[in-house]
């Protein structure tokens, strides 16, 4: 097990476990954080545990022109319930996927210091959300790190039926009319896989990071 230092440094992916546990420790600094987004590496631990970082193979990932949109998602499209807005509240999407309780998830490895970071990434422009409103109320999102041909999907949020699946369809449309190439969406869940999403190598989605 690697034990990260104040040095900004992170060992290769390939020397992860085979869960994709790669090191601990460091810190959130927000020059860390872009550094391990860009090695393919993301942060994921417990609230009251020490700093995880991982690299898992294989990784989920999304190729925008890949979405899978239902039937009942395209009628709650044209019938246009949810409004979308881009970066106009990014601190209050943060909260939200930090509180709002998930299924077979306690607590939230989303720490005050991973919100300050992250804060400092989207004044950077680099950490961007998606908002979705039912009139002039926020019922759902998404927030991520926008590396300019890979986004790298973080956490989403509804407090309504559909809401997150609306931003994240938003999303892939946006991804795909800019010709970026994959969304990392880290690691395999069900849900996920619905909407298209699919398992690749880490090698070859390292090749898409370099």
């Amino acid at each position: 097990m690697y034990f990260l230092t104040d040095e900004l440094i992170f060992p290769p992916v390939d020397s992860a476990n085979v869960e994709g546990l790669l090191a601990v420790g460091g810190d959130l600094s927000p020059e860390r954080l872009l550094l391990a987004y860009q090695s393919g590496i993301f942060p994921w631990f417990d609230n009251d545990s020490i700093i995880l970082w991982w690299s898992p193979d294989p990784r989920m990932i999304l190729y925008p022109d890949q979405i899978k949109i239902s039937k009942s998602m395209r009628k709650v499209i044209r019938n246009e319930q949810f409004r979308l807005t881009r970066n106009t509240c990014f601190q209050e999407v943060l909260e939200y996927c930090s509180s709002v309780p998930r299924e077979g998830q306690d607590g939230t490895w989303i720490t005050d210091d991973m919100k300050n970071a992250y804060l400092e990434l989207h004044e950077k422009g680099i950490a961007k959300s998606y908002e979705v409103w039912e009139g002039d109320t926020l019922v759902g999102g998404l927030y991520g790190v926008d590396l300019g041909n890979v986004f790298c999907g973080e956490s989403m949020f509804s407090l309504t039926s559909n809401a997150s699946k609306f931003a994240f369809i938003k999303l892939a449309e946006d991804l795909k009319a800019k010709e970026y190439k994959v969304i990392d969406c880290q690691l395999h869940t069900d849900h996920l896989e619905s909407m298209g999403a699919q398992e690749i190598s880490r090698e070859e989605f390292m090749k898409f990071l370099n």
